[in-house]
């Protein structure tokens, strides 16, 4: 049985990956190089879009490369535990909360800035303010 052979272009087109970026996964080996053509282009098989797809998705959910590599890997042995892609995720789950709460504490000291402005001239504008002296903030978070 034959597998059939893909183009970068429709492989790019499959997995949701643009072609750039399938190279530079090959480059930094988070996919493997592929067989070439006689006319030296790359051909991509169900396997690969598969591998495509997984690390498009893994970046659409915030995972850096190497826990996509560390990831990638644990795929090739199945039958392992899967407590170190748990310790991955959970890792990046609190990574995610962290940031989360920063960014809340932002919003919440930008919508008092903006609250607290007055709308009057720059002299006395609240906003301005607080963004020269960052003692006028209530949080030391962000």
């Amino acid at each position: 049985m034959t597998v059939e052979a893909i183009s970068i272009g429709e492989a790019a087109r499959r997995s949701g990956v643009k072609v750039p970026t399938i190279r530079f996964y090959e480059r930094i080996g988070l996919l493997p190089a592929p067989p070439r053509s006689q006319g030296n282009r790359r051909q991509f098989d169900e396997k690969d879009l598969h591998r495509l797809s997984f690390i498009r998705h893994a970046r659409e959910l915030g995972f850096g490369m190497e826990d996509i590599r560390e990831l990638l890997a644990l795929t090739e042995e199945p039958q392992r535990s899967c407590h170190e892609a748990d310790s991955i995720a959970v890792r990046h789950l609190r990574e995610i909360e962290g940031r989360i709460a920063k960014l809340q504490a932002l919003s919440g000291e930008l919508r008092r800035m903006v609250q607290e402005c007055g709308h009057g001239k720059v002299c006395e504008c609240r906003v301005i303010q607080v963004l020269a002296d960052h003692g006028e903030c209530r949080s030391e978070v962000h």
